[in-house]
């Protein structure tokens, strides 16, 4: 087909002008800044008692409060597998309600068989997309961490990419691998001084800035027209459920 004359005159017959919004610099502007400290959650994927991947949450933790940041760590000792429990499980709570609390968060998982492990997986599936009107993860900032055994790989830091942009989270460009982890920590789990650590001083930097950028938007960012369009057939049939009238 030929190309049309532009801009387009013909119209959008399939879209819901009332579930419309165009977006403007002035909509995206936040009504009042924050003014309590950026919130972080770090998950890590391992149970070990010398855990690399623990020990580099801890680094990353260090580097965030050092930069005004509030940081919890989730342990996920207990944390029953998906399926294997009810959401109802305190340690599956604990997990939701400081995702909930987070703006962002850093993923940190060692690499097994080519991928991340199962316990960072299982805390992943633990966090629901949505529950209602409150979205867990939607909106928040994320850096993904791995260490590996071996040479270096990007193959649990990839696959945590994938997750982080099915949570609908704003995963940040920059990450770290560590290989050969067992090198790059000493005896008390401090990571050495050299590259690799100044690269996990990149990503927070990072993490920081995109999280002040958009925690105070966060809300707008994943507001869809889709959803939006869903919502007002959902308000429409409970005004019809209210006044007693039921469409057949």
């Amino acid at each position: 087909m030929d190309k049309p004359a532009q801009p387009f005159a013909d119209g959008l017959p399939n879209l819901s002008l009332t579930d419309f919004v165009v977006p403007t610099r002035e909509s995206m502007q936040a009504a009042a800044p924050f003014t309590h400290a950026p919130r972080f959650l770090i998950l890590y994927g391992s149970l070990r008692e010398r855990s690399f991947s623990r020990f580099l949450a801890y680094e990353a933790a260090r580097l965030l409060e050092a930069m005004g940041g509030e940081v919890r760590i989730y342990h996920a000792h207990g944390l029953p597998l998906p399926d294997d429990s009810t959401a109802d499980h305190p340690k599956v709570q604990e997990l939701r309600a400081l995702s909930i609390w987070s703006e962002g968060q850093i993923w940190v998982s060692p690499e097994r068989h080519g991928n991340m492990t199962g316990v960072m997986k299982s805390q992943v599936d633990w966090l629901p997309l949505s529950e209602g009107s409150v979205r867990p993860t939607q909106g928040r900032t994320l850096a993904v961490m791995q260490v590996s055994g071996g040479s270096q790989s990007f193959n649990a830091v990839n696959s945590l990419r994938l997750l982080g942009r099915w949570m609908r989270m704003i995963t940040i460009p920059n990450q770290s691998s560590v290989p050969m982890a067992y090198r790059e920590f000493d005896d008390a789990g401090r990571m050495k001084p050299g590259p690799l650590y100044e690269r996990v001083v990149d990503v927070c930097e990072e993490l920081m800035k995109f999280t002040l950028l958009t925690r105070e938007r966060a809300d707008d960012l994943v507001d869809r027209y889709s959803e939006r369009k869903e919502r007002a057939q959902d308000r429409l049939k409970d005004i019809a459920a209210d006044v007693g009238f039921v469409k057949r």
